[in-house]
């Protein structure tokens, strides 16, 4: 392997810079989580069964394209890096396709509208792919210190948790002054802006960063000895579990969110209202990641703990809504998040540690590829957790901007609370098991470059 100064403490700058990759990431994934299916249903005037399908055919193409993407990262070389090049490239393309998703075709043909919108989302993950595994596995890229990893990791959670807030707060108001005339207009506008921004930020990460680990030279190597390898990585393996309930619980519950304010609390501007009362919980919650990571030295047990509480706090939700007992529920909801916010930082702490082990136990380095595995986990529950919520609501009666019946009431309440909440504990379980220490992270990196110098 090239010499490198690969326990190289990184700027702030870069810090920073990567910080923002996540802010673009945020504008464009979060936008797409939270707003998507009620845009979808409520103002291009697509059914519910055909959301829920395409939610779980999406999957499929994920599972084809994320570990053809990773692999094609591990295998480029630039002057730039491995990683860096595909920022710069497929940012812009996909904030062109995130302003195609959203511009609506209500007078269309049902059968133009569910075509229309196959092709165009299908578009828009395989481009966000394309930009968030690299980005991903940058991080691991800039360093093998176990400490600047998780302040990177701290800067990107922080930086993530402010761009939701913004998200969550400003764009219901912003589509309802956009489109005053039109909702499909309103939508259609804040995607360009949103687009502008997920590309202007990855621009800046691009510039900012630099890569200092060097993946060894090696042969042209099958995916199946890729995945013979991944199996052998237990912290990863485990890493990968947290990834699949981690993207059923926050994907299903996001795409609930604007349902459930809309119709089980009778007013969509309670989610402004609730977003302002998490941004700062969000924030703190990010930012205390690593004085308890320095506490535990262990990311999967901080990331156990903060996903307990979370659920927690979900569960106690429950018993408590906006008119009611609005005190109440509004600081659950900042518990909550804070709790979840230490979890965020966490998990994706957790996924560059794993590159190390893995490589110390099979001799096999693939950052790219393991990176696409955690990003289609993510992926697998975010389909699972969304189309299971689509294909409830259609089944029990949903219809859109009515008055819905009793049942459709409840299944966007318990999936505010109660069953996020149930899934958070069992999240916290399966991380409990993590045995990657600090202490024998360090052995590892050690015993990998004695190795590197023979």
């Amino acid at each position: 392997m090239e010499s490198k100064n690969e326990n190289v403490k990184v700027p702030l700058i870069s810090k920073i810079a990567y910080g923002f990759g996540d802010v673009g990431c945020n504008f464009s994934w979060m936008f797409v989580s939270n707003f998507l299916m009620i845009f979808y249903t409520d103002v291009f005037g697509i059914s519910m069964a055909a959301v829920s399908a395409l939610m779980l055919f999406s999957r499929f193409w994920d599972a084809i394209n994320d570990p053809i993407v990773g692999g094609l990262t591990d295998k480029t070389k630039t002057k730039w890096g491995r990683y860096r090049p595909w920022l710069l490239i497929a940012a812009p393309i996909t904030a062109v396709l995130l302003i195609m998703t959203f511009w609506a075709h209500p007078d269309w043909s049902d059968r133009s509208k569910v075509i229309y919108m196959v092709i165009t989302y299908c578009l828009l993950v395989l481009g966000y792919t394309c930009v968030n595994i690299p980005y991903g596995t940058l991080c691991g890229a800039m360093t093998q210190d176990i400490d600047e990893r998780a302040k990177i990791n701290t800067s990107r959670s922080v930086s993530a948790m402010v761009a939701i807030g913004i998200i969550n707060i400003i764009t219901v108001p912003l589509i309802g002054k956009l489109g005053s005339q039109s909702a499909k207009t309103g939508y259609l506008l804040v995607a360009i802006i949103y687009g502008c921004i997920f590309a202007a930020c990855h621009f800046f990460c691009f510039a900012k960063t630099k890569e200092q680990v060097i993946m060894p030279e090696k042969e042209k190597i099958s995916i199946k000895v890729q995945l013979r390898a991944v199996m052998q990585n237990r912290p990863y393996i485990l890493a990968l579990i947290g990834q699949v309930l981690f993207g059923f619980t926050l994907y299903g519950r996001n795409a609930d969110v604007l349902y459930y304010f809309t119709y089980v609390e009778g007013n969509a501007s309670y989610y402004t209202t609730y977003s302002m009362c998490i941004i700062i919980p969000s924030i703190i919650g990010a930012a205390c990641f690593q004085p308890v990571f320095r506490k535990l030295n262990n990311k999967g047990r901080t990331a156990s703990i903060f996903a307990l509480f979370t659920g927690i706090s979900m569960l106690c939700m429950f018993f408590f809504n906006v008119k009611e007992t609005p005190a109440a529920f509004y600081t659950l909801a900042g518990i909550t998040q804070f709790f979840f916010s230490g979890f965020n930082t966490a998990i994706y702490a957790i996924i560059p540690d794993c590159v190390e082990y893995g490589e110390w136990k099979t001799g096999l380095r693939n950052d790219g590829f393991q990176y696409a595995f955690v990003s289609l986990g993510n992926k697998i529950g975010m389909a699972i957790g969304t189309a299971l919520l689509a294909a409830l609501l259609g089944k029990y009666g949903y219809v859109a901007n009515q008055v819905q019946n009793p049942a459709v009431l409840n299944i966007m309440r318990h999936s505010f609370t109660t069953i996020p909440g149930v899934l958070w504990i069992v999240t916290a379980i399966v991380l409990f098991f993590y045995r990657l220490n600090k202490k024998r992270y360090n052995e590892i990196v050690e015993d990998l470059k004695k190795n590197r110098i023979k």
